[in-house]
């Protein structure tokens, strides 16, 4: 079997067995993925969805509303912690308008796939309607389809949307039958009492769309145009066979609604980190899944996809560039 010889592979490398912990996990995750004992990396992207939240208008993030064109702008300017990183290792950054709550200026390198600005209200109505929804999937894919064709074999996702783990926190509540109050955590910053109003407005949202069950009514009903879009990309990537860098607590729902409809989605993607928003490690543990880093980060953007692509190479570089016991001529154990 393939998996076998990959593994013999990694076994048989200048070291003790299983001596590169996770690292040999990692190579013979992407070895299996590619369907070769030598794989490689090839045009890595990171894609930042963006888009408004009709409920934060309740007041559910400490920052406002305007902040979320506010950071498209500085992504487009290279300023923030996201541009940072894709620079240092060398990762091609897109930015998406999916769903913004504002007029962009022609002339920008934004990729434009705008559904509606911003979504609905959810504690009025559900946040897209059916229509949006499959734009907004479809939009998403269509992303991908373009990077896929330049021979891109690895692609990370992020976000960017004020109001976001509301939305993301319902989804993780309803797709895992689990209480809202359980996935609720301090998104932007949120003090006690700021706290105490998220979970309180969260918990009527869910209790007036209590019937749903499918994933795709529930990303519709709760999730925001840059969740959606982020859904397809993710499924879009599973067909294309890509590698898929998975950030933190929203880009994990978004891989969870796309679980929901495809288990095998996840033979693809990598965990980067597990973030400090409340909810992610008990996320990640519904999925059985371990991320690379463990850094408290929660600022977004798929930040930690593009911190732990180092370890990623590093996983691929020894996979194919470490020598094996027979050609160092260095005695095996007994």
């Amino acid at each position: 079997m393939f998996a076998d010889e990959l593994q013999h592979k990694i076994d048989f490398k200048t070291k003790p067995l299983g001596a590169l912990g996770s690292l040999e996990q990692l190579a013979h995750k992407i070895g299996m993925v590619q369907q070769t004992t030598s794989p490689e990396l090839v045009k890595p992207h990171l894609i930042v969805f963006a888009a408004d939240h009709g409920i934060a208008a309740a007041g559910v993030s400490a920052y406002p509303q305007e902040v979320t064109y506010q950071m498209v702008m500085n992504f487009l300017g290279g300023g923030a912690a996201i541009n940072v990183f894709c620079r240092q290792n060398g990762i091609d950054l897109k930015i998406v308008d999916a769903g913004v709550n504002f007029d962009f200026p022609e002339g920008l390198e934004l990729i434009d796939k705008k559904v509606r600005k911003s979504s609905r209200n959810i504690l009025e109505e559900p946040a897209m309607t059916l229509q949006e929804y499959q734009q907004a999937l479809e939009n998403g894919q269509s992303v991908v389809e373009e990077i896929a064709e330049t021979g891109s074999n690895i692609i990370g996702f992020g976000e960017m949307g004020i109001g976001n783990t509301s939305a993301s926190s319902l989804m993780m509540s309803r797709l895992f039958n689990i209480p809202i109050e359980d996935c609720v955590g301090r998104g932007t910053g949120l003090n006690d009492t700021q706290l105490r109003n998220k979970i309180s407005i969260l918990t009527e949202v869910a209790e007036k769309y209590h019937g749903l069950k499918m994933a795709d009514e529930i990303a519709q009903t709760f999730g925001g145009l840059e969740i959606v879009q982020m859904i397809g990309a993710i499924e879009e990537a599973y067909r294309q066979n890509m590698l898929i860098l998975v950030d933190g607590f929203i880009a994990t729902v978004a891989v969870s609604a796309a679980w929901k409809k495809n288990p095998e989605i996840l033979n693809n993607c990598i965990f980067c980190h597990v973030s400090g928003e409340y909810a992610h490690l008990r996320l990640l543990e519904l999925l059985g899944q371990k991320a690379l880093l463990h850094l408290d980060l929660r600022v977004g953007e798929g930040t930690g996809c593009a911190l732990a692509y180092p370890i990623i190479q590093s996983a691929v570089n020894f996979l194919n560039e470490m020598s094996s016991f027979e050609d160092a001529n260095v005695s095996n154990k007994e």
